[in-house]
């Protein structure tokens, strides 16, 4: 790699999957993307690190290994592996359901929350700004490299997501007008979600229909990505339920 590398910064137009798991995830997901893979002198042994040369021998991408730039990058020299990739920019498919998050502000909660979406088969995740930053290294290294699997877009006011989708709009709010047992989910919808200090303001109650997800009146709200996890299964349960009671040999 020609590449100096550095300490990640929000300005630098590439970053970091740390860890073995998530550069696989990286290889696997955006080869075209990847600048290189970086290795500790420990990993020798690890037999995620026998698949991960040999994707990189697949895509040609080039690999070292660097215990000194291992210990600059990552905290302490922990990851036996580091993948160098280029920032790239995807567009939201109009077709499908989306997650849309309001001034996330923890890359933590985001990147577990891109796993989940993963998980449940929605795969378009709008962000509204102000917003993590979805390529920090913090953010890659909580979603297991699923940030990879994503269609990523953001958009500098909600406004703006909604006047360019024609999607049902569900915002989940702790007031919302229906609880989420009662609510059909009409594809393709976007679920909507506020921060994890103060959820969406009241002006969300009169976009869409608005969803609450009954708690324990012993606490505010939930943590933001267990209400997403929440949303998510709710909104693709009927899905899945139709699809693994299908006939043999249906395609309707």
């Amino acid at each position: 790699m020609s590449l100096r590398l550095k300490r990640y910064r929000k300005r630098f137009e590439y970053s970091y999957a740390n860890g073995v798991f998530a550069t696989l995830e990286l290889l696997d997901a955006r080869p075209e993307h990847v600048l290189g893979v970086v290795l500790s002198s420990k990993s020798e042994r690890n037999v995620g690190v026998a698949r991960l040369k040999d994707l990189c021998a697949r895509s040609r991408v080039p690999v070292e290994t660097n215990d000194k730039t291992i210990e600059r990058l990552s905290p302490k020299g922990s990851h036996l592996a580091i993948g160098v990739f280029r920032k790239y920019r995807s567009r939201l498919d109009p077709n499908r359901n989306h997650v849309v998050l309001v001034n996330p502000g923890d890359m933590g909660n985001v990147g577990a929350i891109a796993r989940t979406m993963v998980g449940f088969g929605i795969t378009d995740l709008a962000l509204i700004r102000p917003a993590v930053d979805i390529f920090d290294p913090k953010t890659v290294r909580a979603s297991m490299g699923a940030v990879f699997r994503l269609s990523l877009e953001y958009f500098d006011r909600f406004e703006d997501y909604s006047h360019n989708f024609a999607h049902n709009l569900y915002p989940l709010m702790t007031n919302g007008r229906v609880t989420i047992a009662c609510v059909r989910f009409k594809p393709p919808f976007a679920l909507v979600f506020g921060n994890e200090s103060g959820g969406l303001p009241d002006e969300f109650l009169n976009v869409g229909t608005s969803v609450a997800i009954p708690h324990d009146e012993r606490i505010d709200s939930l943590n933001l990505s267990a209400a997403v996890a929440i949303a998510l299964y709710e909104s693709t349960k009927l899905i899945a339920f139709t699809e693994t009671t299908r006939p043999s040999g249906s395609s309707k």
